[in-house]
């Protein structure tokens, strides 16, 4: 008896509202992870870019020197 029900419904047990409601919370999830994760890799990039200049990371450092002179007298 149990087997002969089993042959309508889904491999997952769910029925279809059930799954559709699975599907948007998953859906909705992964899209906000996504956004946050692609948020963050541009964080990133204006931070310490992958790619350096033609001076390399040498020229990076010079910004960042004159950003912590600036703001080490604050902090004090």
């Amino acid at each position: 008896m149990a087997d002969e029900e089993k042959i309508g419904g889904s491999l997952t047990g769910l029925s279809a509202h059930e799954a559709q409601a699975f599907h948007e919370i998953f859906m909705r999830s992964f899209l906000i992870f996504t956004g946050i994760a692609i948020l963050a890799h541009i964080l990133v990039w204006l931070w310490r870019p992958w790619l350096p200049g033609e001076e390399g990371y040498a020229s990076l450092m010079d910004g960042a020197t004159a950003v912590a002179s600036a703001v080490i007298p604050y902090l004090a």
